[in-house]
């Protein structure tokens, strides 16, 4: 299939620091794959209604305030209550491991810490889209 991959990129709730988050969105359009970054300071109702808008398929929540078991957990709920759980949610920051299969039993399909290399969250979504894709029968 030669369509391309769709990723809303955001940073929820007053964290103002936007590198990380700056830094992926480039590095996922380097990929090939289409971004919507949507700034600073959004509410979990923002990037949902965002998403859906923009009708991508993966969000990926740049939290570094220590708030982030909220955020994806309203940003899940939302997608929910919306009929768009088939929207991929991933996220990266200053996440503790011990935090991780918490967000992962929430339905985050992955969690990029300090250090990950840009490619491997290329690669983990050229890799998870198409498999949802595929079992949504759109490949």
């Amino acid at each position: 299939m030669d369509r391309r991959i769709r990723v809303l990129v955001a940073k929820p709730g007053l964290d103002g620091h936007d590198r990380g988050a700056k830094v992926v969105a480039r590095a996922l359009r380097d990929a090939g794959m289409e971004v919507i970054y949507t700034g600073l300071r959004q509410t979990p109702e923002m990037i949902v209604s965002a998403a859906i808008q923009e009708d991508v398929d993966a969000i990926g929540l740049s939290i570094l305030s220590g708030a982030h078991m909220h955020y994806f957990r309203e940003v899940k709920r939302l997608l929910e209550e919306q009929g768009a759980s088939d929207i991929l949610l991933f996220g990266g920051g200053i996440i503790p491991d011990e935090d991780v299969p918490r967000l992962k039993e929430l339905g985050v399909a992955a969690v990029f810490g300090p250090g990950t290399s840009t490619q491997d969250i290329v690669d983990f979504l050229k890799r998870a889209v198409p498999e949802r894709w595929q079992a949504q029968g759109l490949a």
